[in-house]
């Protein structure tokens, strides 16, 4: 069984993009928080992005003040690129956890990590603010960076890598999964000698986690898409539920 260590933030960025669809107010994004928490999620994920095309700007600070007042010891992951405005709003908000993601133009989603240490000059003054603040700092990384560019996330200061598990999850069900579950399992054990902790993310869902067994340095998970797409076939409260239950929290109670 995966370890209990495990922690589920659910990404709300469909519920925002659904209720832009229609420039209203439904789906409500707090009481999206409110479900997913009530059903046991231990964190709550946003990636803002300059076209606001889901999350927008105004409604980071809305979120962390909403999980402050109403739950307190939830995580609030914020992922973003570097860019300085968005920064600010980070700091600004205070979240626990900043996720940078590189970016570039035209992406319909974020599709690999950071290139260090070639692009560590990007990352050295956002990581040393974001420490100053006691902002846990998560680095977007490919499963098979090579040790310089963890070494590299080491020495830039930050805290943890976020695995980019799209191709692990494409392999799932093929002949190359096994291939991409070493790699995955691989990475996380150099990253561990680098003083690196672990998250992973993307495409990750309630079948592909069973391949994560055993994986006990992995801390967290970030699902968002395959969260809302199976919420719409059993609500989601199962569905946040059946994640949890996917990273070994079976069993237990939830709110």
């Amino acid at each position: 069984m995966l370890s209990t260590r495990c922690k589920l933030s659910v990404n709300i960025n469909k519920y925002a993009l659904l209720r832009n669809s229609r420039g209203e107010a439904a789906p409500d994004l707090l009481r999206a928080v409110d479900v997913c928490v009530a059903a046991g999620a231990h964190g709550i994920t946003v990636h803002p992005r300059r076209d606001q095309r889901h999350i927008r700007f105004d409604d980071v600070p809305t979120i962390a003040a909403h999980l402050r007042k109403h739950h307190p010891g939830i995580e609030y992951n914020i992922e973003c690129e570097p860019a300085p405005h968005i920064l600010d709003l980070v700091h600004e908000v205070g979240p626990e956890q900043c996720t940078l993601v590189p970016v570039k133009p035209g992406e319909v989603t974020s599709d690999h990590g950071w290139d260090l240490p070639r692009r560590a000059e990007e990352l050295v003054e956002p990581i040393h603010a974001l420490n100053q603040q006691g902002i846990r700092v998560s680095l977007f990384m490919d499963a098979d960076a090579p040790d310089a560019c963890l070494a590299s996330a080491a020495q830039l200061g930050a805290n943890r890598i976020e695995l980019y598990t799209g191709p692990y999850a494409a392999a799932w069900g093929t002949p190359q999964q096994e291939a991409e579950r070493t790699r995955v399992f691989d990475i996380a054990a150099r990253a561990a000698r680098h003083g690196l902790e672990l998250n992973a993310g993307h495409d990750l869902d309630r079948f592909n986690l069973s391949g994560l067994r055993n994986l006990e340095t992995l801390l967290e998970v970030s699902i968002g898409h395959a969260q809302i797409v199976r919420a719409l076939d059993v609500g989601t409260t199962q569905s946040v539920r059946e994640l949890l239950n996917a990273l070994g929290w079976d069993g237990l109670q939830f709110g």
